[in-house]
């Protein structure tokens, strides 16, 4: 399933224009709607119809934007590989793939933003996706998303020499490390930083997949 994702952030030459920040942050809106009330009232509790007045849009606004109330939560998913992804972007070409990972998972996963919006609503998510399908099919749509716009990402560090095939496993890799992490520290009661957290918990996966990578070499 494949969620539309004019919510995606872009800068530079195609930067947004005025009208599409507008879109993006009525999705935006819609998502953070959504996840309260699910939280709440959870998926099966939760109707379009209550997203909608909860965002104070019209339901054919929300339609407009999503196809069901369980993919109104993907940007709000999204944001937080669009948020590593362009952590990671920042790193100049030639640093050590392996520091340039670590450091990008980490900064994503323990800032101030991450804390105070994105970590909890993605437990709750993930507790409520635990029975619904389309919550985790929406989930798993976001994460293949975001391990596609990595690939370009690490080929550009990883520089015009690396071997396509590795450059698509370290991404599959990188991509799954924090998946996992977030699902088995969401399934948990462990603090947002420190211990059992899930930067610490990205770090440990990251270095399990990847440990033998060639361009981690």
């Amino acid at each position: 399933m494949r969620s539309p994702r004019p919510y995606a952030p872009l800068t530079g030459p195609g930067a947004q224009s005025l009208t599409e920040r507008r879109k993006a942050a009525t999705q935006l809106d819609i998502a953070r709607a959504a996840c309260e009330l699910f939280a709440e009232r959870g998926p099966d509790g939760t109707t379009a119809e209550d997203i909608a007045h909860r965002a104070g849009v019209a339901l054919r606004t929300f339609y407009r934007y999503f196809r069901n109330k369980q993919e109104a939560v993907a940007p709000l998913l999204a944001g937080g590989g669009d948020t590593w992804r362009a952590l990671l972007a920042e790193e100049d070409p030639g640093t050590p793939l392996a520091e340039a990972l670590e450091r990008a998972v980490t900064r994503s996963l323990s800032g101030q933003q991450a804390v105070e919006e994105g970590l909890e609503v993605t437990r709750g998510l993930l507790r409520a996706a635990a029975d619904d399908p389309a919550l985790r099919a929406v989930w798993y749509c976001v994460n293949q998303d975001s391990e596609e716009h990595l690939v370009p990402v690490i080929g550009r560090l990883a520089g015009p020499g690396a071997d396509p095939r590795e450059v698509r496993l370290l991404a599959a890799a990188a991509t799954d490390a924090i998946r996992v992490a977030l699902e088995l520290w969401s399934a948990t009661d462990a603090p947002v930083s420190g211990t059992g957290s899930p930067a610490e918990l990205a770090v440990r996966c990251l270095r399990d997949l990847t440990g033998a990578m060639p361009l981690l070499r």
